[in-house]
């Protein structure tokens, strides 16, 4: 059996920075890999530094260029330099804004309570899925913090995408309450910003497998 086996979801790990991180990773099952074009974030990696990494992946699976509130002119620059397959949008991006570059791309939500999701996965019709995450002010994702997966609808337009507070003892819960499409995990395995923990990594990717939905 290889290690994409028995997943009962797709794991996205975020905040890459390393082949090493990278390696390990995908040996372990990951699916998606994320690269963070953000510049306040400690994960933040050059474009130079992704492509090498993307390169160096084998097939299948799909690098994720991550951008909070950039110009259109900084996400290209990074589309010609790294290729990333796939964009994530973490700030207040119009839906016009993230379509524009044609290539698949996933929206962020910050929730909190109040926040209508429905109207939001409305909204971004043309986002391949909607990543939860949990609403800190000030901070754009990788804080670490959960949110109330109650408030999420049981029914969305588009596939959902977990964030938020994973790690190795609460992800399992995390899929069966959900039942997402895909978990996504940065500050949940690292030994500190932008460096994974192997360990924790190979226990996150156990607890995935072991969901048992």
């Amino acid at each position: 059996m290889g290690p994409v086996d028995k997943m009962p979801c797709a794991v996205k790990i975020c905040g890459i920075t390393s082949r090493d991180d990278a390696s390990a990773a995908v040996n372990l099952g990951a699916r998606a890999l994320g690269f963070v074009f953000y510049r306040a974030s400690p994960r933040c990696i050059s474009a130079a530094g992704a492509a090498e990494i993307i390169r160096s992946l084998p097939p299948f699976v799909t690098s994720v260029g991550l951008f909070v509130n950039a110009s259109g002119d900084e996400v290209r620059s990074v589309l010609d330099q790294a290729a990333p397959e796939m964009l994530q949008f973490h700030g207040e991006e119009s839906p016009d804004f993230c379509a524009q570059f044609g290539i698949p791309y996933i929206k962020a939500a910050r929730v909190q309570a109040g926040m209508d999701l429905l109207q939001y996965a409305l909204r971004f019709s043309t986002a391949k899925a909607l990543l939860l995450d949990a609403f800190v002010h000030g901070a754009h994702g990788g804080t670490g913090v959960a949110f109330d997966w109650n408030l999420i609808p049981r029914k969305l337009p588009l596939p959902i995408i977990i964030s938020g507070g994973l790690h190795a003892g609460n992800v399992r819960e995390a899929i069966r309450a959900l039942k997402p499409w895909a978990v996504d995990v940065s500050s949940g395995v690292e030994a500190k910003p932008g460096i994974k923990d192997h360990a924790r990594l190979a226990a996150f990717m156990h607890g995935v497998r072991n969901a048992d939905i």
